[in-house]
């Protein structure tokens, strides 16, 4: 019998205190373009970093803003790097040909113009910007998203190495449901690596109840115990 416990917890990501505290200082803006309302922390990291190019399918630019207290917290708060650490990636990721130094603008204006105008165009301004000819993106999801019912649930593999070593713990996976309800994708947020990849090939084959549109929800899957 497998020494293997599951613990489901669907929550919205607005609960997480320092991002709460910063949307009061930020709003995410996007072009009109962007298909999007919302988008998750780990997506919004994701994009800034280079690490994905689209959201919803439609391509996506991302902006920074040059200094000045926004940036600073946007670093801080979204991406968990200082400036220097932020520009040490991006000069690597051009030496190594992975990627590009995005546009940087001067001001929130500047910001605003440029994603009102570019195709596809996600930056960040200040709260009290104007957001005249852009569209704000709710980060997190909508509270509505955990009451979406899981009804097909496949249990995770314990990988018998680490099993045989008593290597467990918690993994903590996003998790993508389409309007459908079928699993479009799934992201490793902390744990073991090997143990959240086998919890992310389960997951995907999991199936919740249809819903009025695509959502985002947090789980968390422990390995271990008996």
């Amino acid at each position: 019998m497998k020494c293997l416990k599951i613990l489901l917890v669907a929550v919205g990501l607005l609960i997480f205190g320092p991002v709460n505290s910063l949307a009061r200082d930020i709003k995410v803006i996007a072009n009109s373009s962007v298909k999007a309302d919302t988008i998750s922390t780990a997506d919004l990291r994701r994009l800034f970093l280079e690490e994905k190019n689209s959201l919803d399918g439609a391509h996506v630019e991302p902006v920074l803003e040059k200094n000045g207290p926004v940036h600073a917290a946007f670093l801080q708060g979204y991406l968990g790097m200082s400036e220097d650490d932020l520009q040490a990636y991006y000069r690597t990721l051009v030496f190594t040909g992975r990627g590009s130094m995005p546009k940087t603008l001067g001001s929130d204006a500047e910001v605003v113009a440029y994603v009102a105008r570019t195709r596809g165009a996600i930056g960040y301004v200040s709260s009290a910007a104007s957001a005249e000819g852009v569209k704000i993106l709710v980060i997190g999801v909508p509270s509505s998203s955990a009451e979406r019912k899981l009804i097909t649930r496949v249990e995770p593999d314990y990988p018998e190495t680490l099993k045989r070593l008593n290597i467990g713990g918690t993994v903590r996976l996003q998790v993508s449901i389409s309007a459908k309800g079928n699993v479009e994708d799934v992201e490793l947020l902390g744990g073991n690596p090997i143990l959240g990849e086998s919890a992310a090939a389960a997951v995907k084959q999991w199936v919740y109840a249809a819903g009025k549109s695509r959502t985002s929800v947090e789980i968390s899957i422990s390995f271990g115990g008996h």
